[in-house]
């Protein structure tokens, strides 16, 4: 019977200090980061690096011509995982070996720690699992997420669903105008911003003409259109964007909103800071 006890004693000592560490993070990932600018999409807000993240997960998934309820699970796996923080190794704070959006573990055979530290290879991951979920598409999606995560809180994810899915409707063109930045703090110097496009979208970004500090990329549909229009507003503080426009909307970082203005256009554009 003691040792009956002991094991008794010991998993619930586990469970405790499991769901400790998972509160530890869950907190830490929430804290503000004053470094970037705040966002707005839809009702949903946040800053500038959450955003940067949620727009590369939605990228990735176009990129590979997935649904739209695929970004949606894997933007409401990220939002639960990490809130879009790119997280990593906490030590005691941490829950296992899990690094990153995901919080995928490199001992579970998701990749080395710098790969799961690459949104694009984290968010190429995650669907790579998730896809090879029978019948995904017609799960819900905290039920879809679990599968790919195998989390020991298995509803969690649902929470997020409403979130994931404003976020997806944006990044995936759907709903015009609706991603707003306030000023951005940029990098010095930024990343170039037609090649971080690319390796977002992959095959799936529009060819990109520059000219000085302008970017001119045409689009095949509207849909497209605000899908590049909305990542470069997301991504404007490591690209150096400060102003885009499209149809007979244009953003600029001075004002951080979408005005209207009297020309259209059936092309993106987009102002930049030299890049290094």
């Amino acid at each position: 019977m003691r040792s009956g006890k002991g094991v008794i004693a010991l998993v619930l000592l586990a469970v405790v200090f499991g769901f400790g560490v998972y509160l530890a993070r869950q907190q830490f990932s929430t804290v503000p980061d004053e470094d970037h600018a705040q966002c707005t999409v839809g009702k949903v807000s946040l800053d500038q690096g959450q955003l940067a993240s949620a727009s590369t997960i939605a990228a990735v998934g176009i990129g590979r011509e997935l649904p739209e309820h695929a970004i949606v699970i894997a933007l409401a796996t990220a939002l639960q995982e990490s809130k879009l923080r790119n997280l990593q190794h906490l030590g005691s704070r941490n829950d296992h070996d899990s690094v990153g959006l995901f919080q995928q573990r490199p001992s579970q055979g998701w990749g080395t720690e710098e790969q799961l530290l690459d949104p694009r290879f984290a968010a190429n991951a995650f669907f790579d699992a998730l896809l090879k979920i029978e019948g995904w598409d017609s799960l819900r999606i905290t039920e879809a997420a679990q599968r790919v995560q195998k989390s020991a809180y298995p509803e969690a994810y649902e929470k997020w669903a409403d979130e994931a899915q404003v976020l997806a409707g944006a990044l995936t063109g759907g709903t015009p105008g609706s991603v707003e930045c306030a000023t951005p703090a940029y990098a010095e110097p930024p990343l170039p911003a037609a090649d971080h496009l690319r390796g977002d979208f992959g095959d799936a970004a529009p060819t990109v003409h520059a000219s000085q500090d302008t970017l001119v990329m045409p689009v095949a549909d509207t849909r497209s259109g605000w899908q590049v229009a909305h990542w470069l507003v997301a991504q404007a503080d490591v690209t150096g964007v400060t102003k885009v426009a499209y149809r007979d909307q244009e953003w600029s970082a001075d004002n951080g909103t979408w005005v209207t203005k009297t020309s259209i256009s059936n092309e993106v554009t987009a102002q930049v800071l030299p890049a290094r």
